[in-house]
């Protein structure tokens, strides 16, 4: 009877599966290591569609295997990478502190509050020989109207509309401001960027600093732009350093009728019973730039934003980020466009370098076609 027990599944059949087990391991391990047995592997990967997922789909269990700890070594450089870019945000809080005097003497020369001493504004232009000659026959032209201006016309003060021109000369900002809020940007003195402080959630805020005019009372509007330096837990491959992540705007106290950010319309409405009309005004928004004050929020209570909002608040980031790395940083190149053609030249080369890459594209398939002609 214990015989039969024992034929029966026993420790016995346990023995020799597991032996059975320990030999297919042994012989698959002589098997790839037999140079024929590879050669026909990789003949067999070479006519599988090469795409990475299915290359990977053929590869032994091992190398699988193999294959997730790199992951896992890829995810702790992701975290360590976000540590490097909190530092990076801590030295752009120092160095802000180095640049700050000399805005702030940006801003006295613009406003007209200081006068550059000669040694300030001395610049050696490229093209000033040519200059000096076209100015020296323009002024022989203008010389007679020049006498009959007075001495403010001649030299106003400061540098008149200075944000408003970069406004204007900016597409991305030009395409926010209508016709009615350019009366309320030529009074913008200073824009400046300002970092969280040290230990603080990652965020930074700029400020819109107004003189006194007769449209609010507020001297700065901010937006506040907060920021994230970690890893997705859902998708810890796509971290490519820090991103905004929400912004808060700030309440603009409008004086009254000056609110271009809502407009009044009129409705006539009709009683159903005794057929009287009656006529109602209400205020609907309107566009304006000053909008940018009152920002969309980035959903965070986990129910995901339409496309349009998702579109709006990039959009938003986007210009947040322009704003903090080239106009503040450049101001005087993009008020005088200068800026704007290095930006455009950059952006010019980077498409040529784009349709050259498909050009030596289409040039690969013309050749391989020749090789390995498809039946």
């Amino acid at each position: 009877m214990a015989e039969n027990s024992l034929s029966d599944g026993g420790p016995t059949d346990s023995v020799e599966a597991a032996k059975n087990a320990s030999n297919t391991e042994k012989l698959t391990d002589q098997v790839m290591q037999n140079p024929q047995v590879l050669a026909a592997l990789q003949e067999r990967l070479d006519n599988v569609s090469h795409t990475p997922s299915s290359y990977i789909e053929t590869l032994p269990k091992a190398v699988k295997r193999r294959i997730n700890a790199l992951k896992q070594l890829q995810v702790r450089c992701a975290h360590i990478e976000a540590k490097f870019y909190e530092e990076v945000h801590d030295l752009e809080r120092k160095y802000a502190a180095l640049y700050q005097p000399l805005f702030d003497k940006r801003r006295e020369f613009i406003t007209g509050d200081v006068e550059p001493t000669d040694a300030e504004s001395a610049w050696h232009s490229e093209n000033e020989e040519e200059d000096k000659l076209a100015g020296d026959m323009k002024n022989k032209v203008v010389i007679a109207e020049k006498e009959a201006e007075t001495v403010e016309e001649l030299n106003p003060k400061g540098i008149p509309e200075f944000w408003f021109t970069i406004f204007r000369n900016v597409d991305m900002l030009s395409e926010l401001v209508q016709e009615y809020d350019e009366p309320i940007l030529k009074h913008l003195q200073d824009i400046k960027v300002k970092f969280s402080d040290p230990g603080q959630p990652m965020s930074f805020v700029l400020e819109f600093h107004f003189e006194p005019n007769d449209y609010f009372t507020n001297p700065v509007l901010t937006k506040t732009y907060k920021m994230k330096s970690e890893p997705d837990k859902a998708d810890p491959f796509s971290f490519e350093g820090p991103e905004i992540v929400d912004c808060d705007g700030c309440t603009i106290d409008w004086k009254k009728g000056k609110n271009v950010t809502v407009k009044t319309i009129k409705k006539k409405q009709k009683h159903k019973g005794r057929g009287t009309v009656r006529t109602i005004t209400k205020q609907v928004p309107n566009e304006s730039f000053f909008n940018f004050f009152s920002p969309l929020k980035a959903s965070g209570d986990g129910e995901s934003l339409d496309e349009d909002s998702e579109f709006t608040l990039a959009s938003d980031f986007e210009i947040g980020h322009f704003f903090r790395e080239r106009i503040v940083p450049r101001a005087v190149l993009y008020f005088t466009g200068e800026a704007i053609e290095d930006d455009d030249n950059f952006e010019e080369g980077e498409e040529g370098e784009e349709e050259e890459l498909e050009g030596d594209e289409e040039g690969e398939d013309e050749d391989d076609a020749d090789v390995n002609p498809k039946v």
